[in-house]
């Protein structure tokens, strides 16, 4: 069994949604000062990282991030490449032939060289799902989309592919590292902070090869 971790570290150099505050972790105590414990205290957007979105995100009245269904964020996942690609369109997952099945799929693409490369700035030409795509996912089953950039939905548009996905109860997990995964067939378990009444988490996932 390998185990690929796909989240994305979490510090004060993370890179972050333009206008989100860096996270900011703080140590309160420390034992190299002379504490009798080394204890940290932290604040950040709850869309920091690797993470998910809820429906609340954009849909008014939406279900919250303690609300979602553990059964779709664990379980059987489909990694696939585009990395050619400069958008997730509907005619892209077409080409790319994606079994009937899948109900998780991860897309990698050029952003995961940023991660591995170290990224310390935000770049809006990020490789990302458009409208169509969304519709596509939704259209063929899909309950849960991986992508490797902070928003599963391209910088000139955030709301409508999150509206189509989120309207539909499809779940985006958004910043994963994919960068030394290889398409291919796992179990994946993204489990986000149980924040309660939320629109999103902070989420450690990892893919799961046998």
């Amino acid at each position: 069994m390998k185990i690929y971790d796909i989240s994305l570290p979490i510090s004060e150099n993370t890179v972050v949604w333009p206008g989100d505050d860096a996270p900011k972790l703080t140590f309160l105590s420390h034992l190299d000062r002379g504490d009798e414990n080394t204890l940290t205290t932290m604040s950040m957007s709850a869309h920091t990282g690797t993470h998910v979105d809820a429906p609340l995100h954009f849909v008014k009245g939406g279900s919250t991030v303690d609300q979602l269904d553990l059964n779709v964020l664990i379980g059987d996942a489909l990694v696939i490449e585009a990395l050619d690609a400069d958008a997730l369109t509907a005619a892209l997952f077409d080409a790319l032939k994606i079994p009937s099945n899948t109900e998780r799929l991860l897309v990698k693409t050029r952003n995961s060289k940023e991660w591995a490369d170290g990224a310390s700035a935000f770049n809006e030409q990020y490789v990302a799902v458009t409208a169509d795509g969304a519709r596509w996912l939704v259209d063929h089953g899909v309950k849960l989309i991986g992508v490797d950039y902070l928003s599963v939905a391209e910088y000139k548009d955030t709301k409508t592919p999150h509206d189509i996905l989120l309207g539909a109860g499809v779940i985006p997990l958004e910043g994963c590292n994919l960068s030394d995964v290889p398409p291919g067939n796992y179990q994946l378990v993204a489990l986000p902070m149980k924040l309660v009444g939320r629109d999103g988490a902070p989420t450690r996932a990892v893919l799961i090869a046998d």
